[in-house]
């Protein structure tokens, strides 16, 4: 009989019999190719055992789970078999719910202070936004450019923006804001120590307190405008006023340029606020506004004539003609935004097409801008404000109507979004919709004819009609 190869000896050697499958187990979970001898011995015990199973037995007699072993069986009845590599994949690292609840709790807190960050910048940037043009709506002429913009916003709309989109310019009202509230807080110590000089000028005039009051006031005030011109050099916002950034001031303070680029930031910003061009599109639409109030300003004359008879004729007219005026005007003044035109302001029939298409929506927009928005301000034009604080009614008067420009070009933006519905309901819908628009109109218009008599420029609310017009009260304080 041939002497078995010397590999074969030494691994029969090295290796007990017994052994051998527990190897060939453990070379498929290392998942390495090896070559083992397997006795053909091993091989006659373990053909009776289940082919699909994994235990010493299957392993040997060459039935495994990626294939087959064909080795040759040698002189000495020992077969070579080469194990393929197995594709056992590598046991999942298990993750616990602690690790998953340790990542998902600061995701949640980074949104949750991100949210509360956005939150507080928008409210006080709205509401900054509309103190700026409550306070151009005080001044003369000026008042074009806060009416301009509300037109704005509705056109803005209608042509399709997206809501955040609607307000130009909110961010940029918000750093004003802010600027503003830092100077009013950065005069406060220089305020309080003017007032204790002017104190101790009273108990004692000319005394050595009053003069260090005032000395410390002048220093107060020196360093209160250069900190808050350093932190408008740096960008303006809420961390350029808390951290003054001593480092970078003793490199950059002293270099012009830092202030040649702050001055090209102020011009950027200034141009950014496109004043010429809301100048011109609130004189256009007041114009065009004052056309279609043509009936408001023959009922006015009629009355000053003094002839009962006739300005009761001419003022049921009149009050008609207007009526019909206000069933479109509000929607064609955001028409007239949306395509920068002075005739988009009489385009009467593209209004009508959109009204078919968002009849219902058409409606409650003009709910908002002619019932729930402008009526509760007829009480503030009841008495006039005196002209130092005239600006604070206005800050009313532009926080209700801001939401009726934004409500009537929401309804345009739904119209021209939709195709024209045919059908049994549409139809239904839209002559139920005329037969509501009447009490609307009929309900501003009962408030419109009772303001009159209580508002204090009498007649000339028939003009002053804040809804559809400038934001004001009245013409101008006492």
């Amino acid at each position: 009989m041939a002497r078995p190869s010397s590999s074969h000896t030494d691994l029969q050697h090295d290796v007990p019999r017994e052994t051998q499958p527990d190897l060939i187990v453990a070379s498929l979970v290392d998942q390495d190719a090896v070559e083992i001898p397997i006795p053909a011995t091993l091989v006659d015990e373990t053909n009776d055992q289940s082919p699909g199973s994994l235990d010493s037995g299957s392993l040997a007699s060459g039935t495994l789970a990626a294939g087959t072993l064909d080795s040759p069986v040698d002189s000495d009845g020992l077969a070579a078999a080469s194990v393929p590599t197995a594709s056992v994949p590598a046991a999942p690292v298990p993750t616990t719910s602690i690790a998953d609840d340790e990542s998902i709790q600061p995701t949640r807190l980074r949104r949750g202070l991100a949210f509360l960050k956005w939150s507080v910048s928008g409210t006080f940037s709205l509401a900054s936004l509309i103190v700026i043009l409550a306070v151009l709506t005080a001044i003369p002429l000026l008042q074009l450019i806060a009416f301009g913009y509300l037109l704005d916003v509705a056109g803005r709309l209608t042509n399709g923006a997206k809501f955040s989109e609607s307000l130009p310019n909110l961010h940029r009202a918000g750093k004003v804001g802010l600027a503003a509230l830092a100077i009013f807080l950065a005069s406060l110590p220089t305020q309080l120590l003017v007032h204790w000089e002017s104190v101790a000028q009273l108990i004692d005039p000319g005394s050595a307190q009053a003069a260090s009051m005032r000395m410390m006031a002048m220093i107060a005030c020196f360093f209160a405008i250069g900190y808050l011109l350093w932190a408008w050099v740096r960008g303006g916002s809420l961390k350029h006023y808390l951290w003054p950034q001593p480092k970078r001031f003793l490199r950059q303070a002293w270099r012009p340029r830092t202030y040649h680029a702050a001055v090209d930031s102020l011009w950027e910003m200034t141009t950014a606020f496109e004043l010429p061009r809301l100048f011109w599109l609130g004189l256009r639409g007041f114009v065009g506004t004052l056309i279609w109030l043509a009936p408001a300003t023959l009922l006015i004359a009629a009355n000053r004539n003094g002839k009962p008879g006739a300005a009761g004729v001419i003022g049921a007219v009149c009050i008609f003609c207007l009526g019909i005026s206000l069933l479109y005007l509000p929607m064609l003044q955001a028409h007239f935004a949306s395509v920068n035109r002075l005739r988009g302001l009489f385009a009467v029939r593209t209004i009508r097409r959109d009204f078919r298409r968002a009849p219902w929506a058409w409606l409650l927009a003009m709910v908002i801008g002619l019932v729930l928005m402008p009526i509760p301000l007829y009480l503030l034009k009841i008495e006039a404000t005196p002209r130092e604080v005239v600006w604070l009614p206005c800050l009313v008067f532009v926080a209700f109507i801001l939401p009726a420009r934004i409500a009537e070009g929401l309804a345009l933006r739904r119209a021209r979004s939709k195709p024209e519905p045919s059908g049994t309901w549409a139809r239904v819908s839209r002559w139920s919709v005329r037969l509501l628009m009447l009490p609307v109109v009929g309900t501003y218009l009962a408030f419109l004819q009772l303001s009159q008599y209580t508002s204090w420029d009498g007649l000339m609310t028939w003009i002053q009609q804040h809804a559809i017009l400038l934001p004001i009260p009245f013409m101008g304080g006492v």
